[in-house]
């Protein structure tokens, strides 16, 4: 027996999600409200194999990373956790309002997400920690989340699954 690891790699055109948003950065400026198609890749890492020589049936993933993708998909996403944010109802709106810019959103368009910034950074984080339940029980050991905003530019976020 040779050891070392395992690891499958799952980037279906249809893990994807289309949504706006903005970046904060430290200067206090934050980017324009603007649009990507996001794509998301998993790639599940493990030692072992199960009795039938998987390390994980691809379609609990699946369902787990389409159903990550869909909660975000044709929505604006704002930084629920970002102290220069603040978020005001009005009527079926929402009202977003930063130290650089104000925005009236129809209130179902918006996902308001935990977090302190809505970069690639903290999404791969936040698609990690929504797919790593889908795991629990297999032989996987590391999950690594990558989102794309655009050809070129992208955050791979990796983790143990019980550190």
């Amino acid at each position: 027996m040779h050891p070392g690891r395992f690891t499958v790699r799952l980037a279906k055109q249809y893990f994807k999600f289309s949504a706006a948003h903005f970046t904060l950065f430290p200067d206090g400026s934050a980017e324009l409200l603007h649009g990507h198609n996001f794509q998301v890749a998993v790639a599940l890492t493990g030692d072992r194999l199960d009795e039938e020589g998987l390390l994980i049936d691809f379609a609990a993933v699946k369902r787990a990373v389409r159903a990550a993708c869909a909660r975000l998909d044709g929505k604006t996403l704002v930084p629920g956790r970002a102290p220069r944010v603040r978020l005001r109802r009005r009527g079926e709106g929402l009202e977003i309002d930063s130290d650089s810019a104000r925005y009236l959103l129809p209130a179902r368009d918006v996902s308001v997400l935990p977090l302190e910034n809505t970069s690639v950074e903290l999404l791969a984080r936040l698609l990690w920690e929504e797919i790593a339940p889908a795991l629990a029980g297999s032989e996987v050991q590391e999950l690594a989340v990558a989102v794309a905003e655009t050809s070129g530019q992208s955050c791979r976020y990796t983790a143990p699954l019980n550190p």
